[in-house]
C-alpha cells in the first residue's frame, strides 16, 4: 500500500532529476519519478535493492511506494523535469519515495567527510557489507552515502542511498566489472583484512530465503517495469543464480589496479558456503546458496 505525497518542498539533485516531498504519514521522502530522465526501471531497482540490503542488515534509508496526484502536480510550482531540448511535468502515479536521512533538520546530513573524521564514522565496516550488495546486483554507479549525526553526537553514521543502478540501470543485465559499485575512497575498506571482514552480510545473503526475495519482487509495482512478470521472474532467478559469484567478483575487485584493501592478510581457513577464497573456488566447493 503507497503512502500519498501532501506536499512537494524542492528538486533535489542528481540524474533522476527528484523531489523532496512530505508525505501523508508525516516524513519527507526524496521521490524518483516514472518519468524521469535514466530510466523508469531505476524506481524498481531503489526498491529491490533498498530492501535487500535492508533485510541483511545494512544501514539504508527506509522506502516506499509513494503516491503523487496529477492534483498536487498541477498546483505546485516548478513540478517539471528537464530533457535538455525539453521539459515535461512529473508523471502522476506510484513513484519511488526514499526516507530523507536525517529528516528536515539542517546541518546534520552531508554526503563528504574528510579523512579524519571519515576514519571515525560508527559504522565503516559496513561499507564492506554494502559491497557484498554491490557486486551481487551488478551496480554500475559508484557507492553512494551520505553521513548523519544528532546534534549532541561527534560521530556520524554512514547511511547507503542511490541503489537506481543496480541491474545496471534500466538493462537489467549483470555487466560485471571490477570497478564497478564501489566507494570512491579506498578509506572505508582499510578495515578489510580477509573475508571475515566481509561477515555477517555474505553468509546473510547466501542463507537470504529465496521466498524473501520473491516477496520483496512482489512488493515492485508492475508500471516500473512494464508490467512484464516475465521479465522480473528472470531477473531474480540470475540474481539467485549469482549469489556463489559474490566472492569471485569482490576478488577481482581486490586485484584491481585500485588495490582497494591494504591490509588483506589471509583467506579464511574452512571454506564453507557463504566463504569465497579465489576465482575459481566454485570448481571445487559447492554449498547450497539458500
Amino acid at each position: 500500500m503507497a503512502v500519498l505525497a501532501t506536499q512537494s518542498i524542492r528538486r533535489m539533485r542528481g540524474g533522476a532529476q527528484s523531489y523532496l516531498m512530505l508525505a501523508s504519514d508525516g516524513n519527507p521522502y526524496v521521490v524518483k519519478f516514472q518519468n524521469n530522465p535514466q530510466h523508469i526501471r531505476v524506481l524498481a531497482n531503489e526498491l529491490l535493492a533498498t530492501r535487500l540490503a535492508e533485510a541483511v542488515g545494512l544501514s539504508v534509508p527506509a522506502c516506499d511506494v509513494v503516491e503523487v496526484t496529477d492534483w498536487l502536480i498541477q498546483n505546485s510550482d516548478e513540478m517539471t523535469l528537464d530533457f535538455g531540448q525539453r521539459q515535461e511535468r512529473c508523471r502522476p502515479g506510484l513513484q519511488f519515495g526514499s526516507r530523507l536521512v536525517g529528516g528536515l533538520m539542517p546541518g546534520q546530513t552531508i554526503d563528504y567527510l574528510p579523512e579524519e573524521r571519515l576514519m571515525e564514522v560508527k559504522n565503516l565496516d559496513e561499507f564492506a557489507g554494502m559491497l557484498v550488495i554491490d557486486k551481487w546486483t551488478c551496480n554500475s554507479n559508484g557507492r553512494q552515502a551520505v553521513f548523519y549525526k544528532r546534534a549532541r553526537e561527534k560521530r556520524y553514521t554512514a547511511t547507503f542511498i542511490d541503489q537506481g543502478y543496480c541491474f545496471n540501470a534500466g538493462e537489467w543485465k549483470f555487466a560485471d566489472a571490477p570497478l564497478r559499485g564501489v566507494y570512491a575512497r579506498n578509506l572505508v575498506y582499510r578495515g578489510v583484512t580477509n573475508w571475515d571482514s566481509f561477515e555477517p552480510w555474505l553468509n546473510r545473503v547466501t542463507e537470504l530465503d529465496p521466498q524473501k526475495i520473491w516477496s520483496i519482487a512482489e512488493t515492485v509495482p508492475p508500471e516500473w517495469y512494464g508490467g512484464d512478470l516475465t521479465e522480473m521472474e528472470m531477473l531474480i532467478e540470475r540474481l539467485l543464480e549469482r549469489r556463489e559469484r559474490i566472492g569471485e567478483l569482490i576478488t577481482l575487485f581486490r586485484e584491481s589496479s585500485r588495490e582497494p584493501f591494504p591490509n588483506w592478510m589471509k583467506p579464511p581457513a574452512n571454506v564453507t558456503a557463504g566463504q569465497f577464497p579465489e576465482p575459481g573456488w566454485a570448481d571445487t566447493v559447492r554449498g547450497p546458496i539458500m
